[in-house]
């Protein structure tokens, strides 16, 4: 009788144990994790599609923060190569490309798919 106790005892466990990561999953060790991402853009004007020099990239984690210092700006050809930091599992990066002049309108984006690439990027005329 005891040893069938010990079953029961047993298989009650197993059962509350399933039942938690069925519901919950297996757990995410790594869901906050943050890493970073080289990337590099070619900024153009929106109006003339010549390249933007001393455009600022700014970037953030989550949608509710604020935009950080820049990590980067665009050189003379309009590009720029950046380490854009990003949470693993999460939504983001946000970036953003700013005209310190105020002549172009400055614009945010999300980015999905973070391999390292070529983007073109035109801003608009303010």
């Amino acid at each position: 009788m005891k040893w069938l106790r010990n079953i029961l005892k047993g298989a009650s466990l197993t059962t509350a144990l399933f039942i938690f990561q069925a519901c919950y999953g297996t757990p995410q060790d790594a869901l906050y994790e943050y890493g970073e991402a080289k990337m590099s853009f070619t900024l153009l004007s929106g109006s003339t599609g010549k390249p933007l020099e001393g455009i600022h990239i700014k970037s953030k984690i989550t949608d509710g923060s604020a935009y950080g210092e820049d990590i980067g700006v665009t050189d003379k050809d309009g590009s720029c190569e950046v380490n854009i930091p990003y949470m693993r599992n999460g939504v983001g990066p946000f970036v953003r490309f700013e005209d310190p002049e105020n002549i172009y309108t400055a614009k945010d984006t999300v980015f999905s798919d973070l391999r390292e690439r070529n983007i073109v990027v035109s801003l608009a005329d303010n």
